[in-house]
């Protein structure tokens, strides 16, 4: 198969998707296409090998998502944070996870010197990960079992960032919502490991702390 005849595969797909769907089920898009309600946001990596919906048994609507490399919450990142209050403050989600997987060619790349081009300029927040735990990350000696550490902790880190936005302190004075899940997802096996929970109105330090009264 050549590249185009690979390109046109998709639109055939998509043909017998659609046709599959109406003749499974009459009133799929019609429901669909009325608006949605998720009651999640997920933030994952850009991975090809993990889609949101699939490793969750979702179907389309349970879940809005954005991903990009490392499944990062990067404060000066605007794509980011416009999903993000879309999905809090219109969408009133009362989850949000951010979904990391082991293997991740983005935290590899941070573990190294190598230059990168514009890339650094991303990967520099994972490396800031790393000097943030550097004494646990450095006290493992097998090579796989310190990235999977510096995976999960990346996650952990995001959950911190995220606790740290008014846009989910305000949501969480105002509605006591949303929880916020890391997770990690083994490219082996296909499952899902927890690795931090932060429940709403989790206490930060002052100095993260909005003051919403004034």
């Amino acid at each position: 198969m050549n590249e185009m005849e690979s390109y046109h595969e998709l639109l055939t797909r998509n043909k017998l998707w659609a046709e599959q769907q109406k003749k499974d089920d009459p009133g799929y898009f019609e429901r669909l296409s009325t608006g949605q309600k998720p009651k999640f946001l997920w933030i994952g990596c850009s991975d090809s090998r993990v889609p949101a919906n699939q490793i969750t048994g979702t179907e389309p609507g349970e879940i809005f998502v954005h991903r990009n490399i490392a499944n990062m919450v990067v404060h000066t990142d605007l794509n980011m944070l416009s999903v993000l209050q879309y999905a809090v403050e219109v969408l009133e989600v009362n989850h949000i996870i951010v979904c990391g997987h082991y293997g991740c060619g983005g935290v590899a790349a941070a573990l190294t010197n190598k230059d990168y081009g514009i890339i650094n300029k991303w990967l520099r927040n994972i490396k800031d990960v790393y000097r943030i735990h550097k004494d646990e990350i450095e006290a493992i000696e097998n090579e796989e079992l310190r990235m999977n550490r510096l995976v999960e902790l990346n996650v952990q880190e995001q959950i911190f960032d995220l606790a740290k936005t008014s846009i989910v302190q305000r949501a969480w004075a105002d509605r006591g919502l949303p929880y916020l899940h890391g997770w990690v997802y083994g490219l082996h096996d296909g499952r899902i490991k927890e690795v931090y929970n932060m429940n709403s109105g989790t206490t930060l330090d002052d100095i993260y702390t909005y003051d919403f009264t004034k």
